[in-house]
């Protein structure tokens, strides 16, 4: 199977001391993020626009998997910020699933939505993470940190299923060449 290989001379976001200048809590989670970039360029930057989309074994297709964790961030990150979800938030995660998928297209849009999502986690102030917020139709009760966390894990969560689906496609599109 073809196995992308990783620069050998260049360890994860978090063992390269950057972003030393923010505080720790907040750093880890934007290295999350870098880590997910790298991890998606890595895996999926190959997958065809018929890849993308494709579901082998019902498994969800990796286009799913970029558009929802962008959208997911926004969406955390606006309960962080302590506003109400839009309508246009409300449309992106109806079509998360289903969207069309134009492969430049879905790479620029999660690259742009993990550069938002960093500025968003920059803007906030890790002073106010102990304060409370709500999630949801239900406002379900958790704080500022518990929002960055999640957006950490979560967004680590979806890019392994990527990786997951992006290796199975790469192992048939092996196989249909031999």
């Amino acid at each position: 199977m073809s196995n992308p290989q990783k620069p050998e001379s260049q360890p994860e976001p978090w063992l390269r001391g950057t972003l030393i200048e923010l505080p720790a809590k907040q750093r880890a989670v934007i290295h999350a993020l870098q880590l997910a970039q790298e991890d998606i360029e890595r895996w999926c930057a190959s997958l065809s626009q018929q890849e993308l989309s494709a579901r082998p074994h019902g498994l969800p297709p990796v286009a799913f998997h970029l558009r929802h964790i962008v959208g997911s961030l926004d969406r955390l990150l606006t309960y962080a910020e302590n506003k109400a979800l839009t309508d246009e938030q409300k449309r992106w995660l109806a079509t998360e699933m289903d969207g069309p998928v134009h492969r430049e297209d879905l790479f620029a849009a999660f690259q742009h939505g993990m550069t938002m999502a960093e500025a968003r986690i920059r803007a906030i102030d890790t002073a106010t993470w102990q304060e409370a917020r709500g999630v949801g139709r239900k406002q379900l009760p958790t704080t500022i940190a518990g929002l960055m966390i999640h957006c950490a894990e979560h967004t680590q969560r979806h890019v392994g299923q990527a990786i997951t689906t992006a290796k199975i496609l790469l192992a048939l599109r092996e196989q249909s060449t031999t």
